[in-house]
């Protein structure tokens, strides 16, 4: 019999693929998941290496992009597509686990900055929009909580 496929953020699982090169290894998750095939996930790394510049998710004209720090380059597309590609080969997962105020992976943890880069609110990275829109069948979660309100705010990238 097949397990379960879990779908959790990379770093979370001891990679070294933050931005700064470093992880935020839990073990915890290799215990909680031991019956699940786990899946690691981060549509960073494969696109922007690492370490690599920050980004953040910035709110223009009402709509949340993704915008390097330093050198001001809009990357949401590539970052979509990439989520994308990773959700077609892992549509069949029953839970994910993503990281907390990630631009990429947060939901409801993620500063949404304005363009002068001032807080705005806080909402979701662009993986954790496209999860909840893709997979609702599943059950969404981060490393503090391990459990997502339904309440949960969605703002959509376009």
């Amino acid at each position: 019999m097949r397990k379960p496929k879990v779908i959790i953020s990379a770093c979370l699982l001891g990679h070294l693929c933050r931005y700064d090169g470093k992880t935020k290894k839990t073990k915890e998750f290799e215990d909680a998941f031991k019956e699940y095939e786990i899946v690691p996930f981060c549509p960073e790394a494969p696109l922007f290496g690492t370490p690599r510049e920050r980004i953040s998710v910035i709110e223009i004209d009402g709509v949340n992009r993704i915008i390097t720090d330093e050198t001001d380059k809009d990357v949401t597309q590539l970052l979509k597509e990439e989520i994308d590609s990773f959700l077609e080969k892992h549509s069949d997962a029953v839970k994910a686990v993503l990281k907390s105020k990630s631009p990429s992976c947060g939901v409801g943890t993620t500063p949404i900055l304005n363009e002068k880069r001032e807080r705005l609110h806080y909402g979701n990275g662009i993986a954790g929009d496209i999860f909840l829109e893709r997979l609702v069948d599943i059950k969404l979660l981060d490393e503090n909580t391990m459990r997502l309100s339904s309440s949960t705010t969605k703002s959509i990238f376009l």
